[in-house]
């Protein structure tokens, strides 16, 4: 990935750094009598992947929990729940990963009384992949409190019945907490999400060893599919000590980029947190820097902010979760302090407001290096695709959150519209309009393995006929999932190539990329993950 040499024949590594790169020639006179060799057997050795768009807690939380992903039909979404709780017996909360909005068949409504017919006596929840909406039990929202509704913030919602009890369908983080704090980590896996603030309660020993264990095992998944960094995009405090801790007993095998949360009503000072963690956790492995705010939901619940109304829903727009005034507070506040901003926004009116909100900080305070981002951009007005480029915003993008691509074609583009698919999820448009690209899966609402990443943008099909062809190039993608991730997160100079002198994060896979049809090339796997000169992962 360095322009300078596209391709290598051999690599030398010495402690944390590439000493080398060059022919085999060039290299062997870097073997000294202790030095390792590794054969690569004419396979892809490439920088590490660096995935700009994730969240290791929940994620290392799911990976114990039941996935209804792939499974063809309702009958077997009940077999599968059915199953699991006969292999977890008590009367616990059976949380089902990876559902999506018509699990239980199109255009039906995953009511509490559907979910009851499954597992009637025992909390059950079904959470959608994007991790915007839940749906529960009788038995799940009379134990969690929710049964005869409660109050939540604007943009979240407990959707009650007709017969004045809650229906089962829960809206956004504020709405189904109560139910994640009935899971094995309390629910604290997901307090970065939903406040970011400190916890209610204090962890004991035994909780936070816990946390531990399950953030420890999402850092070893992601080296097995050869990440040596990613940008998380939720953090508390309990979560970040828990990451320094683990820094400091040097059992990081990838490099953590972390942000302060901010939600609509906190005040402008808690900025000053996210300076403060700048200068606290800055090493090699774990750094702060950014802030990370959501504009709006998503499209599937009806929750994104659109400029027009949805689909086949007249009236319906969704409503932003910040009002303008605050949000260009908070971004000038932020830039004027030197952070990276990360926003959230999803519908066309969610990505124009928060486009605002980072002129009126450039502005303010002046142009400078910000290299402030925006977060899956689903749709996008033709008047705001210039606009990038022109405030130099970075698209961070999920290749596999297309429609089609990994998550079912419908209700999602029926919602969008045909009017706003042309410019849906617009990779290849913003980058012909100079926009800076990084790709990620934002897991665990998508699977992790970059893999499956590159080939979804690789092969991905047009929307309709006559729409834009929005695939990638190889090597546009291989550098949004590594160089342009380093870029935005400022590291440019240390990952994200393999050159001599950069950090030697390096993946090691099983064949040739280069050689490997595209519709093929989630059929190569990770062989070995380096980071910082160290084996994390060997298959």
């Amino acid at each position: 990935m360095d322009p300078a040499r596209p391709g290598a024949q051999s690599l030398a590594i010495s402690g944390d750094r590439i000493l080398a790169v060059g022919t085999h020639d060039d290299v062997a006179a870097c073997r000294g009598e202790g030095t390792r060799i590794v054969d690569a057997g004419g396979a892809s050795v490439l920088p590490g992947f660096i995935e700009s768009h994730m969240h290791i807690f929940p994620g290392g939380a799911q990976l114990d929990r039941l996935s209804l992903a792939g499974l063809p039909d309702p009958e077997a979404v009940a077999r599968a729940v059915r199953e699991r709780a006969a292999t977890e017996p008590g009367d616990g909360l059976i949380l089902a990963e990876q559902a999506h909005y018509a699990t239980l068949g199109d255009g039906v409504a995953m009511t509490r009384h559907l979910l009851d017919r499954i597992l009637p006596d025992r909390p059950l929840a079904l959470y959608a992949g994007d991790h915007h909406t839940m749906w529960a039990n009788t038995a799940a929202l009379k134990a969690a409190g929710l049964l005869e509704g409660a109050e939540t913030p604007a943009g979240c919602e407990v959707v009650m019945g007709d017969d004045g009890l809650a229906g089962g369908e829960l809206r956004e983080f504020e709405a189904f907490s109560p139910v994640l704090a009935m899971t094995a980590n309390g629910g604290r896996d997901g307090n970065g999400l939903a406040n970011g603030r400190a916890l209610p309660k204090e962890p004991s020993a035994e909780e936070r060893a816990r946390d531990r264990v399950t953030i420890e095992a999402g850092l070893a998944y992601c080296a097995s599919l050869g990440i040596t960094s990613f940008h998380n995009m939720d953090a508390d405090p309990h979560q970040l000590d828990i990451l320094g801790e683990i820094d400091r007993d040097g059992k990081m095998p990838c490099r953590a980029y972390m942000p302060l949360r901010m939600l609509p009503g906190h005040p402008l000072s808690d900025f000053q947190t996210a300076v403060a963690d700048r200068q606290r956790y800055a090493s090699a492995h774990l750094k702060c820097g950014f802030v990370k705010m959501f504009m709006d939901g998503v499209i599937e619940a009806t929750t994104a902010y659109m400029l027009d109304d949805y689909g086949g829903k007249a009236g319906m727009r969704g409503a932003p979760l910040f009002e303008t005034e605050e949000f260009e507070a908070f971004c000038i506040e932020a830039d004027r302090l030197g952070l990276q901003i990360a926003v959230h926004a999803i519908g066309d009116a969610a990505v124009r407001r928060t486009l605002d909100g980072y002129a009126a900080a450039r502005k303010a305070n002046g142009a400078r290096d910000s290299r402030h981002r925006i977060e899956h951009i689903e749709t996008l007005d033709p008047a705001d695709l210039p606009r990038f480029k022109e405030l130099g915003v970075v698209a961070s993008m999920q290749p596999t959150h297309a429609p089609g691509a990994y998550f079912p074609f419908e209700p999602s583009a029926s919602l969008i519209g045909r009017k706003r698919l042309g410019l849906a999820f617009a990779w290849q448009q913003l980058r012909e309009a100079g926009a800076r690209l990084c790709f990620a899966s934002d897991w665990p609402v998508a699977p992790l393995d970059p893999l499956m990443g590159i080939k979804t943008a690789l092969t991905r099909k047009p929307a309709f006929d006559g729409a834009p062809d929005e695939r990638q190039s190889l090597d546009d993608t291989l550098a949004a999932f590594t160089r342009d991730g380093a870029w935005v997160e400022f590291a440019e100079q240390d990952k994200g190539m393999l050159r001599q002198g950069m950090l030697a994060d390096v993946v090691l896979l099983t064949g040739d990329i280069d050689k490997t049809p595209a519709e093929e090339a989630d059929g190569l796997a990770v062989a070995m993950t380096l980071c910082g000169g160290k084996v994390t992962y060997a298959r």
